[in-house]
């Protein structure tokens, strides 16, 4: 019932993630959510954002933000980390999953989305065909309308964790 929103991995931070594994494994493209993802709710990009996209773009990966933010909140983010974006994507719709990978050169199969919430983020990923991992949110305070999707989503993670058992 529930299965649609899982992810297909489910850490504590985009800062544990062991990107050299994935890149081993094939993965090539990697497309990120921006708030409470990479950085908290509104936040520019940190030392710790831009020391891991330096990272990620040496390893060889092509990297792409997609946000359903309006461009100034994307664009200021990207200031210092400098890597292709999607803004307003209207995210879980496919549309920009798709274009991401077709910025970056990717496809399906060689490409991984990361973000912070289920009915946004990993939902889109799904329904693109994209592998996705679930990382937790950086920063509690958040939007109402956030807030009340987090409820949610904490019954489809009992369910997640429960099928991992």
């Amino acid at each position: 019932m529930f299965e649609m929103f899982f992810p297909d991995a489910y850490v504590a931070s985009t800062y544990v993630i062991d990107f050299e594994k994935l890149y081993e494994e094939g993965c090539r493209g990697l497309i990120f959510d921006i708030d409470n993802t990479l950085v908290p709710h509104g936040a520019p990009a940190d030392d710790r954002a831009a020391a891991l996209f330096d990272r990620l773009k040496r390893t060889g990966f092509s990297c792409c933000l997609i946000s359903n933010n309006q461009e100034p909140r994307v664009q200021m983010f990207n200031e210092k980390i400098q890597v292709d974006y999607i803004y307003n994507a209207h995210k879980p719709s496919t549309k920009n999953y798709l274009r991401a990978m077709e910025i970056m050169g990717t496809d399906r199969s060689n490409t991984m989305f990361i973000g912070d919430q289920l009915f946004t983020d990993i939902w889109g990923a799904k329904r693109s065909g994209i592998r996705s991992i679930l990382v937790k949110p950086i920063y509690p305070k958040e939007e109402i309308q956030i807030v009340l999707k987090r409820y949610l989503e904490k019954v489809v993670l009992h369910f997640y964790k429960k099928s991992r058992s």
